[in-house]
């Protein structure tokens, strides 16, 4: 019996000193105190203090209107934008997105490369492309290839492909240069330089023609002139004169067929006059003679023929 009086009376005596200390805890920690009451507040070495104090609240206050300063101007920044660029609900400044895509109205320049698939004007307008150096398109593949090139610079326009075309309104090629060959679509090839027109090789067509009223002259300065065609040339001035004029010999010459002079006059005026022994009489009146190597000549006419008298030019 003495063993569990003295067991409880321990257990008492411990719950009792448990529950002084975690009173004392308590009010050393937290002190609540109320209108009327005479507690004594405990000594300041146990009241702990809640909260942010000193010089991390001034950094704290000092980061927040740091923050509302950044807000302010980006905002003020944002609305800046709006307004400079012309923003708006339908596009910004004088671009604008419609349904058929991109509408842009005035001058623009482009800083970087441009990418479209179809460029056009407006209606009333034309379409006009100007760059301080040079305006360059070019036409790529699926691989990113440059497959044409079309180059416009201060000096010249460059064109890089496999065939340059030119079609008129209705389709028709008007002009088409490719490796081999160029061609002309036109109905007449008109060459209005003081110069003319200078071919360094042959050339193919079927007619030339000077301008009316004006003279065609074909010349090689330096080498031969030669006309071929198959079934004929024809020369023709239906208002002027032909001359053809060397310094060593004009040869006219048919394999199969004859040369025909047709005309109701046919001069020969610096043909030479045949000389003979003796001195004979002109009556101002010459026959021509031929020469067995086709030699033409003059001599004095008579009552019969006197060929024969002044044959020594042949010689």
């Amino acid at each position: 019996m003495d063993d569990d009086y003295n067991a409880s009376h321990s257990r008492h005596l411990l719950d009792f000193y448990s529950v002084n200390l975690t009173n004392q805890m308590v009010r050393e920690q937290y002190t609540t105190t109320t209108p009327g009451t005479s507690l004594e507040r405990p000594k300041n070495e146990y009241v702990y203090k809640i909260g942010i104090y000193g010089w991390r609240k001034r950094c704290l206050y000092l980061f927040v209107l740091l923050l509302l300063i950044i807000l302010v101007v980006n905002f003020s920044l944002t609305i800046w934008i709006l307004k400079v660029m012309w923003f708006s609900p339908t596009g910004m400044g004088h671009l604008r997105v419609t349904k058929e895509g991109l509408r842009l109205e005035g001058e623009s320049e482009f800083l970087f490369p441009l990418y479209a698939k179809e460029i056009h004007s407006r209606v009333d307008s034309s379409l006009l492309l100007q760059s301080t150096h040079n305006v360059t398109v070019n036409a790529r593949n699926s691989n990113g290839e440059v497959t044409g090139r079309l180059n416009v610079g201060p000096k010249m326009v460059e064109f890089h492909g496999q065939q340059f075309q030119i079609n008129s309104k209705d389709g028709k090629p008007l002009f088409t240069v490719d490796e081999n060959e160029v061609v002309i679509g036109t109905d007449k090839l008109r060459v209005t330089g003081p110069e003319g027109a200078l071919f360094e090789h042959s050339v193919e067509t079927p007619l030339v023609k000077a301008e009316a009223f004006k003279q065609l002259r074909l010349e090689s300065p330096t080498r031969s002139l030669s006309m071929d065609a198959p079934r004929g040339i024809n020369i023709k001035a239906q208002a002027g004169n032909i001359e053809a004029l060397s310094q060593m010999d004009i040869k006219l010459q048919s394999s199969d067929g004859v040369l025909l002079l047709d005309a109701e006059t046919v001069r020969l005026p610096k043909l030479p006059e045949g000389t003979r022994g003796g001195s004979g009489i002109s009556q101002g009146l010459y026959e021509i003679c031929v020469c067995p190597d086709g030699k033409l000549y003059l001599s004095v006419a008579g009552v019969g023929s006197t060929c024969q008298e002044y044959s020594r030019v042949c010689q």
